[in-house]
């Protein structure tokens, strides 16, 4: 079932907003009448927090059918990796927005109203994002996901590209890529290195020469130029 660019991948996404909100506020809710001494209470707020679970994870499974795992055995490796890379890139894509976008936009609003208590909190959460957006970018890494990320951003960009019509392609230097000799993580022109300042669509050789690896820190020297296999 295609949900891209309809109302109910919309609807979809709201509701799962709502049911995973709904699930932390009565966990709270959970908390506070449990410090109250209302066990009963709090045991239900629990109960109605795992009902929700359920429900947003119904609708996530509507949205992300490529997640759903129905029969693991049938799996190979690729397959399994590929989903695990996709879980990676959605929770880095989530929390690089949250840093990047979100949490600064609210920390302003929170200024232009004076709260000084809701510009600390969202600063502090903006930190925490980008901390867990790198988390999950040395994840690909260590678990060997990072070239199923790749080549998942690769083909969303040359399906783009492909549905321009009389749009020259870059030239090469733009979409060239370039993988650290120490670590193998590939640096992609066509996504840049937002958590280092580095905007997407900045070709390699414009990146400022005190750049590093954002996973293992080697320097912009030790990167040479990637080369795709293609298949026989």
């Amino acid at each position: 079932m295609d949900l891209s660019n309809s109302n109910t991948a919309k609807n979809l996404a709201e509701a799962f907003a709502g049911e995973s909100m709904a699930n932390r506020k009565y966990l709270f809710f959970a908390e506070v009448t449990r410090q109250l001494g209302m066990t009963e209470l709090s045991k239900l707020f629990r109960e109605t927090a795992n009902q929700e679970t359920e429900h947003a994870f119904a609708h996530f499974r509507l949205m992300h059918p490529e997640l759903v795992v129905d029969d693991v055995a049938s799996l190979s490796e690729e397959q399994k990796k590929a989903i695990a890379a996709d879980c990676l890139k959605l929770a880095i894509e989530g929390e690089t927005y949250e840093y990047t976008t979100m949490y600064p936009e609210f920390a302003d609003a929170a200024r232009g109203d004076r709260d000084s208590k809701a510009v600390v909190e969202f600063e502090a959460q903006q930190a925490e994002s980008r901390e867990h957006a790198q988390i999950f970018r040395k994840a690909a890494h260590n678990f060997g996901l990072l070239t199923h990320i790749e080549n998942h951003h690769a083909r969303q960009y040359t399906e783009a590209l492909e549905s321009l019509e009389g749009v020259e392609i870059a030239p090469k230097s733009i979409t060239q890529k370039w993988i650290c000799r120490q670590c193998s993580m590939i640096y992609n022109p066509v996504e840049g290195d937002p958590d280092s300042g580095i905007a997407p669509g900045t070709p390699f050789e414009s990146i400022p020469e005190d750049w590093k690896c954002p996973i293992c820190g080697a320097e912009k020297k030790l990167f040479v130029p990637y080369e795709e296999a293609v298949a026989a």
